[in-house]
């Protein structure tokens, strides 16, 4: 992957544009075509070809479409007085293009990485580098319903490693050509001791390997030379977010790499500590960076690439459009960061071509609650949210919903919508998050007004589903035996997804392509009483227990969420659009809470609201949307990302000799048979309500009827 990233690194007057002043992808050069899988066939659609390419667009600074990209005045420009990107592209398609369902199913990457195939195809294997390189398609789902998938780069700082696909950086400069600086916070996280991190060490890339992803340069190698300004770099350290900053002379560390018993070398993205960053901690850099890049390109090039693939035939120079058909809509989805990019993208206004037509007919944001801060000057989108680690990002802030609405703490009225609503330009979306979202991702405010006092619909054009005790990305299995269980005090939730998902594309294509009428939003509410505050929830006290040989603790009583409050990040930030220029790190924390709601649960302590799976409707356990960080891992502070599952006892008297007030395995499921009508039913209601496809319920209760009591989760 990347062939043409270096060469394309220099963006400006090296690359021909041949065209008028307009944002648009000029041109597409296909370098191979090869057959997909191994040359397998996928029922209807018949087999796949695998194309890899590289596109290239321009954008006229001058346009008001794109008047609200963070310093594109400042990015360097061709002959045409226009700013050129290029971008490495794959393609998933039909061979025969006719044998497909008529929907480009562009998935935003994230960080580089294509998860789709992993989020709808049941069983799909490999590692990063194969899931990248598309080496198994599991049970090969997507292609049997005939999408074609476009995957393409709108990240600047994801590397060429491991498959990745990124967007040529672009970086702005003063107008006298000098370097731009800025202040730039920089959390940094280790999985083990090492006496040199990455300036992109963080929480959300620590397990891939270094020089995958970029950061931004130091304006001065020496942190103890003060600024004209009088600014200088600061370096801090704590064990959990909420606790007080433990400074670390500047004389204990610097910019450069470093191995035990050697001198440090000068390195302008490397910090070192020769104390040695420990696993745990969370360092905090605070630093003056140069020469950002254009982020916002980004939404730009989504946008661009939507529209030619969708309605072009043709590029400037005559190459065929390989996916063209006049019939075509175009899907966007993504998921957990690239769910954040596309809700991001439409409330800036992105949806809309230079033509004023829709890009996307559909959108498919999947555990994304909040915003991608893609639009800013020294952007970092690499940060997310989380209660201890990335907490004081702008990944989150007003609007929460699509909805539009008032915000009493920020005195702004707006809504995700606003701008794709007043130009008719608004996709039909479902908006699918898990549990995990709720405790950790705030997610609850999507669903009710920012004090979390009363529910709030969805608009027309939106549906929200939350697929209740579910972990942001299901645990795979098997689920390790004994401590530690990574950073969590429980093992992670097995809980899966794909099976709502893929019914849940289906419906949305339905709507999107056909006009059926798409299935209700399901999700908790204040008005069910599904949706309360956290010392509200009913959780039951799960003891320690050894349960199928496993040594547990017994489940924290504590009811530990994700809080948020207007962040202030200076005068030239507009929290507004998550845009703009940060002079504040870190930011200013108001004092007045935004209502974050969790969901109540029922006495096994799983969710009584949102999609509940068949897996939920005939439970072999506790299955949770949080999980918390284990002794010396941010300890009861939220595990990152990770759900909890506790078994059921097998036997009424093992419970009773553990203290567990759940129902046994036996006594829920006297014989295979009940254990079968209850799995059945659950299957029979889900499919009623298009959140199971009948083809996946009949699969599903086909292996319960042939496997009995599940043994595990």
């Amino acid at each position: 992957m990347f062939r043409g990233f270096a060469a394309a690194l220099i963006v400006g007057a090296s690359i021909l544009f041949g065209g008028a002043a307009e944002a648009r992808v000029y041109k597409i050069e296909i370098l191979s075509t090869e057959p997909a899988f191994g040359g397998a066939s996928f029922g209807q659609a018949g087999p796949y070809d695998r194309l890899i390419g590289r596109a290239h667009g321009a954008l006229d600074p001058a346009d008001p479409a794109n008047a609200i990209i963070q310093d594109l005045s400042l990015a360097p420009r061709n002959a045409q007085g226009q700013i050129e990107y290029a971008t490495d592209i794959e393609i998933l398609k039909p061979h025969e293009t006719a044998r497909g369902n008529r929907i480009l199913m562009f998935e935003v990457n994230n960080r580089g990485n294509k998860l789709a195939l992993g989020a709808f195809n049941e069983g799909v294997t490999g590692n990063v580098l194969d899931r990248n390189g598309l080496v198994s398609p599991g049970d090969g789902w997507l292609m049997r319903q005939g999408y074609t998938l476009i995957w393409f780069g709108w990240e600047m700082d994801v590397l060429p490693k491991l498959g990745h696909l990124g967007l040529a950086p672009i970086v702005a400069k003063n107008l006298d050509g000098s370097a731009l600086t800025g202040v730039v916070r920089a959390e940094l996280i280790t999985a083990k001791p090492t006496p040199t991190l990455p300036l992109s060490a963080s929480q959300q890339v620590q397990s891939y390997p270094e020089g995958t992803y970029d950061a931004y340069p130091t304006a001065n190698l020496d942190n103890s030379a003060p600024a004209p300004d009088g600014f200088v770099p600061t370096l801090t350290a704590r064990a959990r977010e909420q606790d007080p900053r433990e400074p670390i002379a500047n004389a204990d560390w610097s910019f450069g790499t470093c191995e035990a018993d050697k001198p440090a070398v000068p390195d302008e993205k490397h910090i070192c500590h020769p104390k040695g960053f420990q696993p745990g901690r969370l360092y905090e850099l605070i630093y003056r960076a140069k020469d950002p890049t254009v982020g916002g390109v980004g939404f730009a090039a989504t946008r661009d690439l939507g529209a030619f693939f969708r309605d072009s035939a043709r590029d400037d120079d005559g190459a065929a459009n390989p996916v063209y058909r006049p019939d075509t809509l175009a899907l966007i989805e993504g998921s957990s960061q690239s769910g954040r990019m596309i809700r991001s993208l439409l409330a800036l206004g992105f949806n809309r071509d230079e033509r004023g037509k829709r890009v996307f007919d559909a959108a498919y944001p999947h555990i994304g609650g909040g915003l991608m801060p893609l639009n800013i000057r020294f952007a970092q989108p690499l940060r997310a949210w989380g209660e201890q680690v990335d907490h004081l990002y702008p990944a989150y802030d007003f609007p929460f919903t699509y909805a539009r609405q008032t915000d009493p703490l920020s005195l702004r009225t707006q809504g995700l919508f606003d701008r794709c609503r007043a130009t008719q330009t608004c996709p039909k979306l479902f908006h699918v998050a898990t549990a995990l979202e709720m405790w950790e991702g705030r997610q609850s405010l999507g669903l009710t007004d920012p004090l979390g006092t009363r529910d709030v619909a969805d608009p027309p054009e939106a549906r929200t589903f939350i697929m209740a005790s579910t972990q942001h990305g299901a645990a795979a299995l098997p689920l390790p035996t004994h401590a530690p269980f990574g950073n969590c005090q429980q093992q992670g939730n097995p809980n899966p997804q794909v099976w709502t998902m893929r019914a849940l594309l289906t419906a949305l294509t339905d709507w999107a392509r056909d006009g059926a009428a798409p299935p209700d939003g399901v999700a908790p509410r204040i008005a069910d009483g599904a949706l309360v505050a956290a010392d509200q929830v009913k959780f039951p006290e799960i003891p320690a227990n050894s349960y199928g040989g496993v040594e547990r603790p017994a489940m924290s009583p504590m009811r530990t969420y994700d809080t948020l409050h207007v962040l202030d990040f200076g005068p030239l930030f507009r929290p507004e659009d998550s845009s703009g220029v940060i002079t504040r790190e870190p930011p200013g924390v108001g004092t007045a809470a935004y209502g974050v709601l969790v969901p109540q649960v029922d006495a096994d302590g799983n969710d009584i609201g949102g999609v509940r799976s068949t897996f939920l409707r005939a439970p072999i356990g506790t299955y949770t949307g949080w999980n918390l960080g284990r002794k010396d891992r941010f300890e009861n502070g939220l595990c990152n990302l990770q759900g909890s599952f506790v078994p059921f006892a097998a036997t009424r008297a093992e419970r009773l000799a553990a203290g567990d007030p759940r129902l046994s395995i036996e006594e829920r499921y006297p014989d295979k048979q009940s254990y079968v009508a209850v799995f059945e039913a659950g299957a029979r209601d889900l499919t009623a309500m298009r959140l199971l496809l009948p083809e996946d319920a009949a699969l599903l209760v086909e292996r319960a009827r042939a496997e009995g009591v599940r043994k595990g989760p």
